[in-house]
């Protein structure tokens, strides 16, 4: 038994904790009855804690404090759904009651937990028994309760004394809560954390980390739904000025409101509501709101299992939506807002035994969390294969010729193929001076790149007529290469009409040549394309 926890102990502990909701993700989804029957609280909860385990393993923070910290800011600023933003409050009060700490034993365990309590419950605007807060506030209160006694108990003692009071807690919460009794089931969120505080009694007992963790039964709930608001609505907000301001103008445009923050001036708001405008506005007139999500809020039916599946990475939505009318999985997001978990939580979401991944391996970072991500999933037994692409015309291109009645190794050999036969051409304004394979450019010059090379530069600044000379003379240069279909994805920086004057020229210069051309709204580039 360990007598005390150190830091590796705690990044055992998280790292013991995601593998436990992996194992429990889907359990946990289908009893997700309240406050919405969405069925995703498993789910969510996976997505935070990896987040938080991203944050923990950068730096070389070698006290709990200090590790504990940064579990809870990576918590908070991946944190998914309700449920993400309790437990990155609990993760905070652990942060906050062991600040400085650089060993945490059964005395310091108490008031970890009465703070994590105090933190989550004012996180919700509306607190409810028979939910989380119910289950951690009976796992806070039991050990309170037992080092309030004349005895002194270890650590181990103190968990397992926690980890019971908190199964009682949940087993309690259809009594509390009608949604929960009408469905027979017990809460999701509460089921989750108990999880984690099993996890950490793994740690403190020392039981081998690697052996297969229980899943849970979960029962499918009886009775079908019918969600009060149409929305979900969250986002990070900076410099908040006013939170319990934030929190009551949220209240009265929905529910399952929270406003959390980090202890420095991060927050991660959440609401169920309508007026999606108007929550976010309410961010805008308070703080810096960024990272905004909306998802509508229906049926969800737990996704059945598939054999093949395509996962698309990309950073703009317009490019986005393109991969998704092809049939892809899409994981959209900035690259630098990007983690590991949220790949990890792409595939997984996928439920394909196999999937292929359309990523930029050009761009090292993002080759680098994918890796990170496929290593985490295939030790789980699903198969990832990423076919190499250093541009979305390119991704585009494999996936038009993926063909899930094919086997697996040949799709993945054609779609590569593909790729690899996709010429691929950019148009981008210069923002520094630098010397190039044609010559020097200055910041503003038009620049021409052809497989990522700089082979044209019109000399800035570069207005409308010369952003289009420099997309007309690339064109001809990649079309004189042989081709016979031209795609523009075109930026949003990009002039109206770039797409139009670009099609009227080919029209004279090469007439054999098809073009088709969409709105990628990339903030980059000013337009991408590829020659097939």
């Amino acid at each position: 038994m360990l007598e005390a926890l150190d830091a590796v102990a705690i990044r055992r502990w998280a790292t013991g904790s995601v593998r436990a909701l992996e194992a429990n993700r889907e359990a946990i989804d289908r009893i997700n009855v309240y406050p919405v029957a969405d069925q995703d609280t498993g789910t969510n909860l996976l997505h935070t804690l990896r987040c938080a385990l991203d944050a923990a393993a950068q730096g070389d923070a070698h006290a709990v404090g200090a590790v504990t910290s940064r579990l809870a800011k990576g918590a908070l600023a991946g944190a998914r759904g309700n449920s993400g933003v309790i437990l990155s409050q609990v993760l905070r009060g652990l942060a906050e009651a062991w600040d400085g700490v650089d060993v945490v034993t059964g005395a310091d365990l108490p008031d970890a937990l009465r703070r994590a309590t105090e933190l989550a419950t004012a996180a919700v605007a509306e607190p409810v028994e028979g939910t989380v807060l119910s289950v951690l506030r009976a796992a806070s209160d039991a050990v309170r309760n037992r080092a309030g006694s004349s005895k002194q108990d270890s650590l181990e003692e103190l968990v397992r004394a926690a980890v019971t009071a908190a199964a009682q807690a949940l087993a309690d919460t259809p009594r509390q809560l009608a949604a929960l009794a009408e469905n027979g089931v017990v809460d999701a969120g509460g089921q989750g954390l108990l999880v984690l505080l099993r996890a950490l009694e793994d740690v403190v007992a020392e039981r081998d980390g690697e052996h297969q963790v229980p899943t849970l039964a979960g029962p499918v709930p009886r009775t079908p739904h019918r969600e009060r608001f149409e929305y979900e609505v969250m986002y990070l907000v900076d410099g908040l000025a006013d939170e319990a301001g934030l929190r009551g103008r949220l209240s009265a445009l929905g529910d399952s409101v929270a406003v959390a923050g980090d202890g420095d001036d991060r927050w991660s708001v959440h609401v169920h509501c309508d007026d999606v405008g108007a929550a976010i506005e309410a961010g805008i007139e308070l703080g810096r709101p960024h990272r905004i999500t909306v998802t509508r809020l229906t049926t969800r039916a737990v996704r059945p299992d598939r054999t093949r599946a395509v996962l698309a990475v990309v950073a703009a939505r317009g490019i986005a939506e393109l991969f998704l009318a092809e049939g892809a999985a899409v994981l959209s997001r900035p690259r630098h807002e990007l983690t590991v978990g949220d790949v990890v939580t792409a595939l997984t979401e996928t439920g394909a035994a196999h999937v292929t991944v359309l990523a930029d391996s050009s761009d090292t970072v993002l080759a680098g969390l994918v890796a990170a991500a496929v290593d985490q999933v295939e030790r789980g037994g699903q198969e990832v294969v990423v076919v190499p692409t250093a541009s979305p015309v390119q991704g585009l291109a494999a996936l038009a010729v993926h063909d899930p009645a094919r086997r697996p190794g040949d799709d993945v050999v054609a779609m590569a193929e593909a790729a690899a036969a996709t010429r691929r051409g950019e148009v981008l304004l210069a923002e520094r001076e630098a010397m190039t394979w044609v010559g020097r450019c200055q910041p503003g010059d038009a620049l021409g790149l052809l497989d990522g090379e700089v082979v044209l530069i019109e000399p800035g600044p570069a207005g409308a007529e010369t952003v289009l000379a420099t997309a007309c003379q690339l064109v001809d240069r990649m079309v004189g290469l042989g081709g016979e279909l031209v795609t523009l994805l075109v930026g949003a920086a990009a002039q109206a009409d770039l797409a139009a004057r670009l099609e009227e020229h080919l029209r004279h210069s090469h007439p054999e040549v098809e073009l088709v051309a969409y709105a990628g709204g990339q903030p980059d580039s000013l337009v991408l394309i590829g020659v097939e």
